[in-house]
C-alpha cells in the first residue's frame, strides 16, 4: 500500500468537494475553484468530511497513480482554503525588480533594449498575483501549486545564481554552492 496514497484527506470548513462518475474531483473554497480528472484505476471516497483515495488492483500503473492522486486532491484542498506561495530573492549589485499594474520588471545587469526600456517584462499568468515588499524580493502566490511553482522557475530562469559571486535570482533560503574563482597567474 502506498504511504502517502492510503492517508486521508480532511476537508476544512468553508470547502466544498465534488466528485463526478467519471473521476471529475471539483473543489470549491473561499480563494477560488480547481478541477482535477483522476484515472479510472483510482477510486475517490468522500465520507463526514474526510476523502479517501483507493486503487482497486496492485499493478504498477495503479501503484503510482495512488499517490500522485491522493497529492493533487490534497494539494487542490489546501489551495483553495489557504493558497500556496514561493519567495524569490535577488542579489547582485544594480539588480532589482518593480511591479507596474500586473507587470513585473526585472533589472538585472543587462543592458537596455532598443526602444530603451529593461529587457525583463514578465505579465502575470491567470490566477497568479505576484508581490514586490522590496527591491530584492518577489512573492509569488495563487491557488494552483503547479502553476505558482512554474512561474516562479520561469522568473528564475532569467538569471539563475551564479556560483562565483552568487548573483542571481533564487528561491528563498536556497544555498548556493560558491566557487573559487581563478588563482592569480605566476610568472
Amino acid at each position: 500500500m502506498s504511504r502517502i496514497g492510503r492517508l486521508p484527506i480532511t476537508v476544512p470548513a468553508g470547502v466544498d468537494v465534488t466528485i463526478a462518475e467519471d473521476g471529475l474531483v471539483t473543489v470549491k473554497g473561499p480563494k477560488g475553484e480547481l478541477s482535477q480528472k483522476i484515472s479510472e484505476k483510482i477510486g475517490v471516497k468522500l465520507e463526514d468530511g474526510v476523502i479517501t483515495v483507493t486503487r482497486g488492483d496492485d499493478l504498477k500503473e495503479s501503484r503510482s497513480l495512488h499517490g500522485l492522486s491522493r497529492t493533487l486532491i490534497g494539494n487542490m484542498v489546501t489551495g483553495v482554503s489557504t493558497g500556496f506561495e514561493r519567495k524569490l530573492e535577488i542579489q547582485g549589485v544594480g539588480y532589482k525588480v518593480e511591479k507596474q499594474g500586473k507587470n513585473l520588471i526585472l533589472y538585472l545587469g543587462y543592458s537596455m533594449a532598443k526602444d530603451g526600456r529593461p529587457q525583463h517584462i514578465l505579465e502575470d499568468p491567470e490566477g497568479i498575483e505576484t508581490e514586490v515588499p522590496s527591491a530584492t524580493e518577489i512573492i509569488v502566490r495563487g491557488i494552483d501549486k503547479a502553476v505558482v511553482g512554474n512561474y516562479a522557475a520561469i522568473i528564475r530562469a532569467h538569471r539563475p545564481p551564479e556560483p562565483y559571486k552568487g548573483k542571481g535570482i533564487r528561491y528563498s533560503g536556497e544555498k548556493v554552492r560558491r566557487k573559487e574563482g581563478k588563482a592569480g597567474v605566476k610568472g
